[in-house]
């Protein structure tokens, strides 16, 4: 007997077969059916007679793993079924082309088989009920970092011949989305408490990581002024006639000078201009969306500097994430430390990996900061003054920029900044 003749159907694609003995399986399904159906795959339990029959397993017999049978005949399994369905889902895409990676399908495989012995488990019908908490307790921790691991792993598996300056945008945006993802997913009750219009906008429209605050409409937060939204438009005209008319004016003899003002209108143009025009934005509609950048000019220390000034959303981001989990095991200055080096590796991969050299110089600059907050913490840096007023000031200027050709190096400027820069013009 053919399944056509079980059913009088034909599914363009196949049949997905599952346990229906499982909640957690049919509860799956009831959820993915209406994506597999338009995609040519009909559903089916594996207990259904003409589905023993088709497979040639006895009535009565315990699913190990959920069955793909292919509109060809072929039959796949486990992780290899799943598999072939994310081929044909657009939001599962990305685990199809991550499982292409040599290597993958191993751990894959022992994921499934891990998920499915333990399947009852998760749906709350079996006595071992520690174990299943332990296993929801990983795949919610799976769940949330997943994104933030495969996404970068999956453009550096497909950078194929792309410029070096696209694969930088690529591999910023699949840690930014990640690192989205990762923020969103840890305040679940903020997001189900919230519209869905603000979980959109924290998703796609806001470049913060403050996910708890962004989604509370409970929060305030203060009005945006004329003045800010003012300074926001020159910030970003400045960062577009850096960008696109200063630096042509120098010579094609001074390719790092080109790099420097290119990169150097970028942040004016993004972090400084539009960035805070999208703060003002979402704050005028009461929406508590801080700015990205707090005039970093005017920080009075070290710590100050990068606790309150530069770059607020990541570092919500790393203290959230790496440091509060690690203060509690390592205490509070190894912690920091492990922050920085965090933040380092981060831009060694963004910047050092598209450029092909350079490596290293990133997470040293950062681990420099660090030791620079330990510094002016420690009893010489407050008997030196070094964390407020004129002395302050200065040595965090002279910690944060004297060194910064380690971390926007030779290597990124020549490689990637001017070549990005010609590509959209500015040079």
């Amino acid at each position: 007997m053919t399944m056509t003749h079980a059913t009088h159907e034909s599914p363009r694609r196949g049949w997905v077969l599952y346990d229906s003995g499982c909640s957690l399986c049919t509860s799956a399904i009831r959820r993915l059916e209406g994506a597999l159906r338009p995609r040519g795959f009909g559903v089916a339990p594996l207990q259904s007679p003409w589905v023993c029959e088709r497979l040639g397993t006895p009535a009565g017999e315990q699913p190990e793993e959920m069955k793909v049978v292919t509109a060809d005949g072929r039959i796949l399994g486990g992780a290899d079924a799943i598999i072939h369905l994310a081929r044909y889902i657009w939001w599962a895409w990305p685990l199809f082309a991550l499982s292409q990676i040599p290597g993958m399908k191993g751990p894959a495989a022992q994921a499934y088989r891990w998920v499915a012995a333990n399947r009852h488990c998760l749906s709350g019908t079996c006595r071992r009920a520690p174990v299943a908490s332990r296993l929801q307790v990983v795949l919610t921790q799976f769940s949330r970092w997943a994104p933030l691991v495969g996404l970068p792993l999956l453009v550096i598996a497909c950078r194929g011949e792309m410029p070096a300056w696209a694969l930088m945008w690529l591999l910023a945006f699949a840690i930014y989305a990640g690192c989205k993802w990762l923020t969103w997913h840890a305040a679940r009750d903020a997001a189900r408490a919230a519209t869905r219009g603000r979980n959109m906008g924290y998703l796609l429209a806001w470049p913060g990581m403050d996910a708890r605050r962004f989604l509370d409409s409970l929060k305030t937060t203060r009005p945006c002024s004329r003045r800010e939204i003012a300074e926001s438009c020159i910030q970003m005209l400045c960062g577009a006639l850096l960008l696109w008319g200063a630096a042509r004016l120098l010579p094609a003899t001074w390719p790092l000078g080109q790099g420097w003002l290119g990169m150097i209108g970028l942040l004016l143009l993004l972090h400084f201009g539009l960035f805070a025009l999208l703060a003002t934005a979402w704050r005028a509609g009461g929406v508590a969306a801080d700015p990205i950048m707090n005039a970093p000019l005017r920080a009075t220390s070290l710590g100050d500097f990068w606790a309150n000034r530069w770059n607020r959303g990541f570092h919500r981001l790393a203290y959230d994430f790496v440091y509060r989990p690690a203060v509690r095991r390592i205490g509070p200055h190894p912690a920091m430390l492990l922050a920085f080096l965090a933040s380092g590796v981060v831009h060694d991969l963004v910047i050092s990996l598209p450029a092909g050299g350079g490596f290293g110089l990133p997470t040293a600059y950062f681990i420099m900061q660090g030791l620079g907050v330990l510094i002016e913490r420690s009893a010489v840096g407050r008997r030196a003054g070094l964390r407020r007023g004129v002395r302050g000031r200065c040595f965090t200027l002279i910690v944060t920029t004297v060194p910064a050709a380690m971390v926007f190096h030779p290597a990124f400027v020549l490689n990637v900044m001017r070549p990005f820069m010609i590509a959209i013009g500015a040079l």
